[in-house]
């Protein structure tokens, strides 16, 4: 069957369609043909929004939160059982198991209810819930409007009864070329965005395709594409029998066809002209940071909308919805380019290095990178949603994008430059710490443990605790600096750096802290609705639930923690830190519903490999949006760099012998760390040397 989709691409070269006159075409009551099926797509958003928000309230119920710890529970009992480490009298021995779970069971419950029930969490709680049913009542009226039973949406959006599908038919393609990994995200979406039983999966695919399209119509006519309205077209994708590669694909054919549109009306030297005597207009609606890459392709202020919504139904209209009906739903985003350079961030220009500028008082080289580059006309780079890698450590400059190319085309990707001088320093450090002998011998040591005995009881060899001085001064420097960009992230992404688009974060080590920082910023400001995923690969955070709690409210889809129970270098460098809250980095966070905790041990030995590991695990989660030959690409780096450390780290050891002699490895260790030292003040002194010459020649 030819693709659905190669229709808009004909469409947009001119080539005639089967089809009736794209003028007319089809729109959504047409495809609706019954009372039935239009009371159905309306009853299909009242459940899923309604899962949505019992989901939201299931994060505050103490209960729900539980049944993970229980089962946590049970699989380390089955774990000691496997082991042998059952007594001689099972019956005993379960019953003792039993009552011990359910005393841990009052006890969890009574301090997660302590924890729920304070003040601030409550007043959380409500204003996440506020935001969401605003949303939802307004996605609901634009709907009945769009539909012509605005009072029918009203009415069965009190009296929701979702059912979620037990179907095991594989998703459509709708022709589209599905590998193994696309199958493998279907997969994990459909268990994260469960199916709703709809009458609507018995339509024909093509009526089905021309209803999700709709959707994401209608979700744009509220003047944004906030990450709930993301989150109710993955349902809704779903529950129509969809892969999510369609929704994706339609997603970039929508942002390049809003983006055309805009730029066929700046051609219109009527229209400059008119965008010149609103200028004034123009800066107050957009801000001055806007402003100049808005000129580009010309602000009209709502002027000459039929061209506007002509120049989309014509990009558009050839997956079959005719102009007239692609501007109708749109609405007011149809008839003014304003709203368009606002939703794509003024076309990209908020987030260019010199809008950034106002946040460098602050941290110093904030700025958000362009991971993916085009031949093409800029416009061919924007998409609907947005992805930000965030890296947590440098072995140099380049460092800042290179782990962030195996996030897909599916997003618009930006690197998120910060203190690379210090970032620089930390990496240098981090090389020097794991393949020095004092390393060598402490891992022997430490291995004999589990790395949270040694946390908690402080049992580091001392042979280590003096290479300390080679690592801490460094790691609390950039530690610090994470956390203030951190924070001016926060405040890019609540000023819409990003335009009206759902944002995805990812990061490893400090880069991981970054997103917390962030995070707990956006909560403490109850910034709702902007931030789709969060992926946080060896975060040196706490693992307490209160802050995690509010972490997954902010964020609409998927919380992922990835964590090494092997990583002892982020156990040593987060040893006087408050250890009593856990580290995330090397352990699962319990007690908070919608936390996916993936246990990366088996690629993760060290903290340093996290800069490699990154593409492999984003691969192992089955995140929507990544590149497989980049990611084969990073699996081959991370295995060199495996082999790389271990060849060093022997290279150290093969110069003392002392035969498990501490007293001798001490002293050897002591002599190296000072010659470290003195080569790291020495390059140092290099460094600074060098910048000065190398501002000479650019000059």
């Amino acid at each position: 069957m030819a693709s659905l989709f190669q229709k808009a691409s004909d469409t947009f070269r001119g080539k005639p369609g089967n089809s009736e006159n794209q003028e007319e075409g089809a729109s959504l009551t047409t495809i609706l043909e019954t009372v039935e099926d239009r009371s159905a797509l309306t009853l299909l958003i009242c459940d899923i929004t309604e899962i949505m928000r019992k989901r939201l309230l299931g994060t505050f119920d103490p209960n729900e939160t539980l049944s993970e710890e229980s089962a946590l529970l049970a699989a380390q009992e089955d774990q000691k059982k496997e082991a042998g480490e059952t007594s001689t009298t099972p019956d005993v021995d379960q019953q003792t198991q039993q009552r011990k779970i359910q005393e841990k069971r009052k006890t969890v419950i009574a301090k997660l209810e302590k924890e729920i029930n304070e003040e601030s969490m409550v007043e959380f709680k409500n204003a996440a819930l506020n935001f969401f049913d605003d949303w939802r009542e307004s996605v609901i009226l634009r709907l009945g409007e769009a539909i012509n039973s605005r009072k029918e949406a009203e009415d069965q959006s009190r009296h929701s009864n979702p059912e979620v599908s037990t179907s095991n038919v594989k998703p459509s393609s709708v022709g589209l070329d599905i590998d193994e990994h696309s199958n493998k995200i279907d997969e994990v979406l459909r268990e994260l965005y469960s199916p709703v039983e709809t009458s609507l999966r018995t339509l024909d695919q093509s009526k089905r395709v021309l209803i999700l399209h709709s959707l994401l119509l209608l979700m744009l006519s509220l003047e944004h594409y906030n990450a709930y309205s993301r989150t109710l077209l993955l349902h809704c994708t779903t529950s129509l029998g969809f892969s999510v590669k369609v929704l994706s694909k339609d997603e970039g054919q929508v942002a390049k066809g809003l983006l055309a549109a805009a730029k066929q009306m700046s051609a219109d030297e009527e229209t400059k002209n008119r965008a010149e005597e609103n200028s004034m207009a123009r800066k107050w609606k957009m801000g001055a940071a806007g402003v100049a890459g808005a000129a580009l392709i010309g602000i009209t202020g709502g002027l000459a909308a039929p061209l506007l919504a002509a120049g989309i139904g014509t990009v558009l209209g050839g997956i079959g919805l005719g102009a007239t009906a692609t501007a109708g739903l749109l609405g007011s985003l149809a008839g003014s380019s304003v709203l368009v350079g606002g939703l794509f961030g003024a076309y990209g220009a908020r987030m260019s290095t010199q809008a950034m500028e106002k946040y460098t008082r602050d941290v110093e080289d904030f700025a958000f990178i362009p991971i993916h580059k085009s031949s093409e006309d800029d416009a061919s780079l924007h998409r609907l949603r947005v992805g930000i890698g965030i890296s947590g450590w440098l072995n140099n400059a380049s460092d800042v994008v290179l782990p962030w190319k195996v996030l897909g085309e599916g997003l618009e990707v930006f690197a998120l430059r910060f203190e690379v001088e210090a970032l620089e320093s930390l990496g240098s450090s981090l090389t020097t710490l794991i393949t020095s002998l004092a390393w060598k011998f402490a891992k022997s040591e430490v291995i004999k443990r589990t790395v949270f005995v040694a946390l908690m009881a402080g049992l580091w060899p001392i042979s280590l605790t003096n290479a300390g001085r080679i690592i801490d001064n460094p790691w609390s420097v950039a530690s610090q600096r994470a956390e203030k960009s951190g924070e001016v992230l926060a405040d890019a992404l609540i000023n819409k750096a990003q335009g009206e688009r759902p944002v995805t974060l990812v990061g490893y080590s400090l880069g991981a802290r970054t997103i917390y920082i962030c995070l707990q910023e956006l909560a403490r400001r109850k910034a709702f609705g902007l931030v789709e995923n969060v992926v946080l690969l060896g975060a040196p955070a706490p693992s307490d639930s209160t802050e995690w709690r509010r972490i997954r409210t902010v964020v609409t889809g998927r919380v992922v923690n990835a964590y090494s129970t092997r990583d002892f270098i982020l156990g040593f460098l987060y040893r006087t830190s408050s250890i009593q809250f856990g580290v995330a980095g090397l352990q699962p966070i319990l007690n908070v519903k919608g936390i996916e905790n993936i246990d990366v041990s088996d690629l993760v030995e060290g903290h340093t490999l996290y800069q490699h590991a990154a593409g492999p695990i984003l691969g192992r989660i089955g995140f929507e949006d990544i590149d497989l030959h980049e990611i084969k690409h990073e699996e081959r780096m991370l295995e060199e760099q495996e082999k790389e450390e271990k060849r060093k780290l022997e290279e150290a050891g093969s110069i003392y012998q002392p035969a498990g002699d501490e007293k001798a490895i001490l002293n050897a260790s002591n002599d190296e760390i000072t010659k470290l030292e003195h080569e790291a003040q020495q390059k140092k002194l290099l460094e600074k040397n060098k910048a000065p010459n190398e501002a000479e020649k650019s000059t």
